[in-house]
Order: C-alpha cells, then structure tokens, then sequence
C-alpha cells in the first residue's frame, strides 16, 4: 500500500461515522498486541485548549531530553501531522505500512461479529503501535470527541488533564454542561493524579466527584497557580507563574492570546505533577526553551507584515470570545477585514455577535466539509453588525480578495471552521512560503 492508497483507506472509513465505544478499539488493539500497555502517556481533554496545552507540554519534555509522541486531531494539511514523535511527523511510508497492517484485521473483527473499526479508531491504533514500536519514553495523547467512550481512552495514563469544559457535540456528549463534563472526566484513572482548569461549578462538580469515585487526586489550576503577565508583541507573550509553591520568572510563550497563559498554566502544573509522582527531573532552564519553541498552527498565527494576516481556527464560541479578546487587547490595526466561515451545527449567530462588530467589512465563505449547511447565512446575521459584507464560497478567493483590500495598517483576519480555515493556510503558506 502506498501513501495515496492509505489515504483513500482512510477516507473510506469515514462512513462509519462517530460510532462511540471502547469494544473495537480494545480489540484491534489485542490483535496488534496491545502496544498501549508499554507507553507512558499524558491524556489531556477538554472542549477548547487540549491541542495548544499538548504541545506546550510535548516541547517541554522534548526540551527536557526525552523521546516524546503526540497525537492530536484533526490535521490542517497532512494526515501525517497527526502522528509526531519529537516534532517529526511520522513518515508517508510508515503510515501506508501501518495502516496496510491492520486492514486485514478489520475483516477479522467483522467476522469475530464487532462493528467495523472507525477511522478515528484505526488512526488511534496506528498512533498507539507507532509510538510502542519507536520506544518512545512519554506519549501526550489528545482526547478526539467527549472522553469517557473516546477512543483513545483505551490507555492507562500516568496523568490526565481536562482543560476546560463548554457546550460542544451535544448530539453526541448531552444537553448540559454537567452532562458534557461527566463524559470528559471519563479520562480520570484510579488513584492517577488529575489536573484541570475547569471553573464553571456545574462541570467542577462532576469532576470532583469522578475523582473521588476513583481515588484520584485532584489538582485544580486556578487555586494552585498565578500567572503575572508582562508583556507581549507579535512574537508571542512573556509571563511569570507560581506553579504549586515553584516561582518562575520570564517565561516566554511563543503563542498570541491572553486564554493562551491559562493553557501554559495547565501545562506547567501537569509537568510540576510528572515530577511530584512519577520523579521525572524538568528544569527551569528547559520549561522556558520549551514554551519558547511550542508551535500550533492556525491559533491566533500570524503571517505576512503588509498587511498582516492572522489565521485562528476559533470553531465555537468560546474560540470567538478568546480571539476577539486578542483583538482587542494584543493588535493594533487601522480597520479589520474579516474572513469567516462556520459549520451549520456551531452557534454561528452568537459568534458572529462577538467579532462582527470590530470589522470594516466581512467577506463569509464556505468551509469545505458535508456539515457546512447553509453557510451563506451567516452573512445575514452578519449585516446587523457591519453592512459592508460579501459572500464568496471559493476559500482562496476569499482570502485573496481581503488581502487586496486591505490598506495599510489594515490586519485581515481569517477564522472560523478548522476545515475552512486550514485550506486558506495552505493558500497563505503557498504564497507567503512561510
């Protein structure tokens, strides 16, 4: 098999949808030989701020001297970018001849009477089997969609971390944000330490509870940490913390938005409590080289310098509220030219409430996914805000007609759907050869 068949492999896999549960996953495992029983992994959940907190603490323990894997999901350009081991994502051979591998266990599975493995499965079990065969020393795993019957809550992990709790895929996780927040702590293992940032009362509650049910101690971000914030540029944000009775002094992070200081908190209690339990040795030295260097694309990134272009993939409403506060707070621009695109199933009114009202013009395009719906709505709710506003559904298009317009001083923005807004990364990286 070849890169460009395993793709279309892939691909086909989606028509099994979401189908939750932790049956298949255990059971390609079994037939691979359980490769998750010989990692040591960091399982960090969450609605918003899972994916920027993992990196945080990948290049920290990279930086540290260790052989570190990460899985996180979705990609923006390349299914590769799933799977990395120190930074490197794995090879298009490597993950042709693991996926090659475990097709014929597929038929197996269905002929023992299981359900067809998902695609989200099958990538899970090829991240699990890569990192076990690489002998990697720690493994950050990104929890894909709620927790509890996700697959990657197939492992025991030495630490889980659940970064925050907002309503999402409430057609798959519940109604509430207590329900939402019972299906994430799903992650908490018997008597393994717990770290979360999560302060809404509702979603704490269910948490403490799951902790207590399974022995685990729980250390909450917001009572244990203090985050002193310095000053920032278009290079990133510098910050002092007091991390559980440790004092470090300019820090800096190399990711723009203020919700960003909230995740680097997470992440250094959750490397604080590695060392308390488990006696890994981080130095202050190798915290900040780590922080200096993490990268998560399409989160507040910016390109270009006239005009600058800022990419986020903020896909929900608290993604909205977190980028309209860095444009209030982090950016200085004479007028902002907007390029958004929302999936039909997020709260595209609200989100629209909170940025429209700080841009010049709006131009709403099509994200390229099945659940876009009708997407030429949003420039509806749009016009209550700003009634300068055009609707072009080519994503380049889009993102080549703000550039065009904008003046000098001028700072286009591009946000909304990760699919939408990976495919206007591509454009801009083409361009710009970033």
């Amino acid at each position: 098999m070849n890169y460009q068949k395993a793709l279309e492999t892939m691909h086909n896999l989606t028509k099994f949808g979401f189908n939750m549960g932790l049956e298949r996953i255990r059971r390609l495992l079994e037939l691979s030989d359980n490769p998750e029983k010989n990692l040591k992994v960091i399982h960090i959940g969450g609605t918003n701020g899972k994916g920027s907190t993992s990196a945080m603490v990948a290049e920290v323990l990279q930086q540290a001297g260790f052989k570190v894997g990460v899985f996180t999901s979705p990609h923006l350009h390349s299914y590769t970018e799933r799977i990395k081991i120190n930074g490197e994502e794995i090879s298009q051979g490597d993950f042709a001849a693991l996926l090659a591998e475990l097709v014929p266990k597929f038929s197996r599975m269905v002929g023992e009477g299981y359900e067809h493995p998902t695609e989200f499965e099958v990538n899970t079990a090829m991240a699990l089997i890569y990192f076990s065969r690489q002998e990697t020393d720690l493994v950050v795993l990104e929890v894909g969609l709620g927790g509890a019957i996700d697959s990657t809550n197939i492992v025991e992990p030495l630490i889980s971390v659940i970064t925050n709790v907002t309503l999402e895929h409430m057609e798959y996780l519940g109604d509430t944000v207590a329900e939402i927040a019972r299906v994430k702590a799903g992650i908490i293992k018997k008597k393994k330490p717990v770290v979360t940032a999560v302060e809404q009362p509702d979603a704490l509650r269910e948490i403490v509870e799951k902790c207590s049910l399974e022995d685990a101690p729980l250390y909450q971000v917001q009572s244990l940490t203090s985050i002193s914030f310095r000053e920032t540029d278009l290079t990133g944000q510098v910050f002092d913390a007091g991390i559980d009775g440790i004092d470090y002094q300019g820090i800096k992070l190399s990711l723009l938005g203020e919700h960003q200081l909230v995740n680097g908190a997470t992440a250094l209690l959750t490397i604080k409590k590695l060392a308390d339990y488990y006696g890994y040795h981080i130095t202050a030295e190798q915290i900040k080289a780590g922080f200096s260097r993490v990268v998560w694309p399409a989160r507040m990134e910016l390109f270009g310098d006239n005009p600058s272009i800022l990419i986020d993939g903020a896909h929900n409403t608290d993604g909205i509220k977190a980028l309209v506060a860095g444009l209030k707070n982090q950016f200085q621009y004479e007028g902002l030219i907007l390029v958004i695109g929302m999936l039909a199933d997020k709260e595209r009114e609200k989100a629209v409430d909170l940025i429209a009202p700080l841009a010049s013009q709006v131009i709403v395009t099509k994200p390229n996914s099945p659940r876009a719906g009708a997407w030429q709505e949003l420039a509806v709710y749009v016009e209550n805000h700003c009634p300068k506003v055009e609707v072009i559904e080519d994503i380049q298009k889009a993102a080549e007609t703000a550039i065009a317009r904008a003046k000098p001083g001028d700072l286009v923005c591009i946000t909304g759907s990760l699919y939408m807004v990976a495919e206007a990364r591509e454009y801009l990286v083409r361009k710009l050869k970033k």
